[in-house]
């Protein structure tokens, strides 16, 4: 109960213009969700205007790779086979002395509770098509567990199935570690009008096609590995460009340090200055533009509820697609680390 209160006291200052213009109690709204449109953002059925937020594998993929051979990373002495780097119980750790003791619902999962270190990597930073989560709190990540757990917040994809299947232990357990992990710059916004051609993989990672070529990005973002090869062999240290439509940035700026002219209110009112969040308030610098175009999406159509979803819902409810990608872009290009301040 005083981990709600505390949530919606600091968000309820920044929301009070909003409550006052006639806005329907956020309680009401988040108890409510029949009264919101139906909503399709899920891997199945993804909103049209936001699709490239929901990644869904192509009906056709290249051919496999029969290779089999232990593959190895710049500056890891460890070696890993193809077959053990997509098993998604005992994922590779590439880098054990880059973080703390790993408990063994981060390095081995068991049926449907697959191994965190999975998707979000042994490093905590994951993939677009999942999360990252450093700079989150154990308190935060707990939350979000049990929101999963319960249905409040809808990932069918995997996350409501995972956290049914872990125990509220192990759910702390892995809290507790992924918020010992510090954040660190793993994109780079790059404004463009036209970007390498792509295909979405079976793991819903989008990669460049192989018999190359360019085509016209129009309004959507689309997020490449730096080195595809390091990313599909789970490498933590290698990164991603995000490709955001020429002008973005700029928008997106405005809409995140300044509420858009009143369409909606900065970010940094309860997110902080820097965008770092705090023990229940997320950090939202510095991630991935698919991930928060997801959330904000989410928001918006009741598929992401819980405490504080309620107040965001008339924060996000004016956001038209384009103002989504364009917060979603600018995010991402805020540098994560605490020590950094958002320009």
């Amino acid at each position: 109960m005083r981990k709600v209160l505390s949530i919606s006291w600091v968000l309820l200052v920044a929301l009070i213009p909003f409550l006052a213009a006639g806005a329907m109690p956020p309680q009401q709204e988040a108890a409510n969700p029949a009264n919101a449109a139906p909503s399709p953002g899920n891997a199945a059925n993804p909103p049209k205007d936001l699709a490239w937020a929901f990644p869904v594998p192509d009906k056709v993929l290249p051919a496999a790779g029969d290779e089999a051979a232990p593959k190895h990373l710049p500056g890891s002495s460890q070696a890993f086979t193809p077959a053990q780097i997509d098993d998604l119980l005992n994922p590779p750790d590439w880098f054990p002395a880059d973080h703390p003791p790993a408990p063994k619902v981060i390095q081995h999962g068991q049926g449907s509770a697959l191994a965190c270190g999975s998707c979000h990597l042994m490093s905590g930073l994951g993939h677009p098509e999942s999360a990252n989560l450093t700079g989150f709190s154990a308190e935060y990540i707990d939350q979000q567990m049990e929101d999963f757990r319960t249905g409040a917040r809808k990932d069918a994809a995997r996350m409501n199935a995972i956290a049914a299947a872990l125990s509220d232990s192990e759910s702390k357990q892995a809290g507790e570690w992924f918020a010992m992990l510090k954040p660190a710059p793993y994109f780079k916004v790059m404004e463009a009008d036209t970007v390498p051609k792509t295909y979405v993989n079976r793991g819903r990672m989008r990669l460049p096609s192989p018999d190359g070529g360019t085509e016209p990005l129009g309004d959507r973002i689309v997020e490449l590995p730096q080195d595809p090869v390091r990313t599909e062999n789970r490498d933590p240290h290698s990164g991603f460009i995000a490709y955001a439509p020429v002008g973005s940035l700029a928008k997106g700026e405005k809409l995140v340090m300044a509420g858009g002219a009143g369409k909606t209110i900065g970010c940094d009112n309860c997110h902080g200055p820097d965008l770092k969040g705090d023990r229940y308030i997320p950090s939202i610098a510095g991630r991935s533009p698919g991930y928060m175009a997801r959330q904000l999406y989410g928001f918006q159509h009741f598929t992401r509820n819980g405490p504080g979803a309620g107040l965001m819902q008339p924060v996000v409810k004016d956001l038209t697609p384009e103002d989504i990608l364009d917060i979603a872009a600018y995010l991402a290009s805020v540098p994560p680390e605490r020590a950094k301040a958002a320009k």
